[in-house]
């Protein structure tokens, strides 16, 4: 997702709008492929609330990455706060709850 939605930032500058959307639709429908499938199999194992939080971790640990290698930005010290915020809070999510 992240080279469907961002990609054209570096690629695709020089495209109309129209084929930057049609381009990045066509990359996302392959992820969306792999994604459906994976909740399938991941529910049950991990609750709707858990399978969305470890994509959502997955999807900024790829954009640290990419933002920093093609988009060339500078991963600046409040991002990583906000990333460790991140982190705590898949810690919550993943805790067990409390028993009454």
């Amino acid at each position: 997702m992240t080279v469907a939605w961002y990609g054209h930032l570096k690629f695709g500058r020089d495209w109309p709008l129209w084929q930057a959307i049609v381009v990045s639709w066509g990359i996302a429908l392959i992820e969306y492929c792999l994604a459906v499938p994976a909740n399938r199999m991941g529910y049950g194992q991990f609750s709707g609330f858990q399978l969305k939080i470890i994509q959502e971790v997955a999807t900024l640990t790829v954009f640290i990455g990419f933002a920093m290698l093609v988009l060339r930005e500078r991963f600046a010290w409040n991002y990583a706060m906000a990333f460790l915020c991140l982190a705590c809070a898949v810690g919550f999510a993943f805790y067990p709850p409390a028993t009454p």
